[in-house]
């Protein structure tokens, strides 16, 4: 779909939403999820989690979401909340 609205402004929604739950469930004080950049490198550079919190990242989508990640290739690509 070319630049639908309505789907753009769930997407942000649940994009925002997303966010909110990922500085909550990984406990991140220093970080405003109102500030964080969809790109923003989950690891090296970035938020600097580790594979623990990878883990809980992927239990968190698969919990809230439905989304199950099964391939351990696939949770490494996980690397922000930017599509690959």
């Amino acid at each position: 779909m070319k630049n639908c609205p309505a789907v753009e402004e769930v997407m942000e929604k649940v994009l925002q939403e997303l966010k909110k739950k990922i500085v909550e469930e990984l406990d991140l004080k220093d970080i405003n999820p109102n500030e964080l950049a969809g790109d923003t490198p989950f690891f090296d550079g970035g938020l600097g989690l580790d594979s623990v919190d990878l883990m809980v990242l992927v239990a968190l989508v698969d919990r809230d979401y439905g989304v199950e990640i099964f391939n351990r290739e696939l949770g490494k690509k996980f690397s922000s909340l930017s599509p690959p």
